[in-house]
């Protein structure tokens, strides 16, 4: 397949895929959303160990791109849910459950569902620029994206409350503050850092790694006790791996692992 509205390119196990329609500011349009997606099952065939994120320009992701819906655009809510069960939910579900870290490094505005989009993500950065917008109540409608389950639990209901209702924008150094992401950085610094990250994450043992965002999706609607069970599995499945017999060697060794993804 090839590619109208991103870039995707793999160099040392990492899958970099770039939002890249920068003249309007990376809104999704359903194209967007369809290659996305694309991309994201070549990450998995294609043996990446960690994907980067980001976008062309002065823009993360404006939000979903109106101007591409065509009817749907007309035809009021049953285009929206339409647009939202047969395209952008499919790639949040996507995004959340691939079995490799991901980054994203926020430059501008990451608004609407990119703003779901940057922080379904493992690791967020942001820049200076870089902004968190839930606009849907300035135009009429409510969060999507799966913005009304991930905010609560990422800064709490007050914080999310007021992300959604009020519709303000949330800065980088405030999203770092809040806990929303996991770092703010300057403009300058951001790619070159969320590179160096998604390349860290490259070189772990994928396959714990992986195991751990299934453990840690999970305990977020569990119980303690189930979250325990999940754990031993995960750690059965972690333990199985070429990564962990090197690391136990390593250890003994008194050395650095070398995990390659097995």
């Amino acid at each position: 397949m090839s590619y109208h509205t991103i870039r995707f390119e793999t160099a040392d196990n990492v899958a970099a895929i770039t939002l890249a329609q920068p003249d309007k500011l990376n809104a999704c349009s359903l194209e967007m959303a369809g290659e996305l997606r694309d991309a994201l099952k070549k990450v998995i065939g294609g043996g990446a160990r960690a994907v980067l994120l980001t976008g062309e320009g002065r823009a993360f992701c404006s939000g979903a791109d109106l101007t591409s819906l065509g009817n749907r655009a007309t035809s009021r809510g049953e285009g929206s849910y339409q647009a939202l069960t047969g395209h952008y939910n499919p790639l949040m579900e996507q995004l959340a459950s691939l079995p490799v870290p991901v980054v994203s490094a926020v430059n501008g505005p990451a608004a609407g569902v990119g703003c779901s989009i940057a922080l379904a993500a493992d690791f967020v950065l942001a820049g200076e620029s870089g902004y968190f917008l839930q606009a849907f109540v300035n135009i009429g409608l409510v969060p999507d994206g799966g913005a009304s389950w991930m905010l609560p639990r990422l800064v709490g209901k007050a914080r999310a409350t007021q992300m959604m209702m009020l519709g303000e924008k949330i800065g980088a150094a405030q999203a770092e503050e809040w806990g929303l992401i996991y770092k703010a950085t300057s403009d300058d610094a951001l790619l070159e850092e969320a590179r160096a990250l998604a390349q860290r994450l490259a070189n772990g043992p994928t396959v714990a790694l992986g195991t751990m965002k299934a453990n840690i999706a999970s305990a977020l609607d569990t119980t303690y006790t189930q979250a325990l069970h999940r754990e031993a599995l995960g750690q059965r499945t972690a333990g199985n791996s070429d990564d962990a017999v090197e690391g136990g060697m390593a250890f003994l060794q008194k050395r650095k692992a070398e995990f390659k993804g097995r």
